[in-house]
């Protein structure tokens, strides 16, 4: 199994950062990991990805250029450090982890395992 937990949410004014982690712990290896968001009445959707040992990683147009997404294998941990945060960004974000051995994916469905979410607020 694996358990994922994220940190690093709150509330900034645009154009500030954050950095969310993802703590990861369990018995399973992983494959892919990513970070979702979901707004009050939208559609979860995929906005960073990593495969395994980094070697191939993907953003969300709407991010590109202010996303960074790493991963610390020592310390078992996903990053997203996000800047110039927009209003737009405003979410409940959640790491996911797929457990298959393919590449990344949009579909969440896809993802075995996912954290209880961390609130992202950006005030204009």
């Amino acid at each position: 199994q694996v358990q994922l937990v994220e940190s690093g949410g709150g509330s900034v004014q645009a154009g500030g950062s954050l950095r969310l982690a993802c703590g990861k712990s369990g018995v399973r290896a992983t494959y892919c990991m990513a970070w979702f968001r979901q707004a009050p009445g939208k559609q979860r959707e995929r906005v960073a990805s990593i495969y395994i040992g980094g070697s191939s990683t993907y953003y969300a147009d709407s991010v590109k250029g202010r996303f960074t997404i790493s991963q610390d294998n020592v310390k078992n941990t996903l990053y997203l450090q996000m800047n110039s945060l927009k209003p737009e960004d405003t979410a409940m974000y959640y790491c996911a982890a797929d457990v298959v051995p393919r590449a990344c994916t949009n579909y969440a469905a896809l993802f075995g395992y996912w954290g209880q979410g961390t609130q992202v607020t950006v005030s204009s």
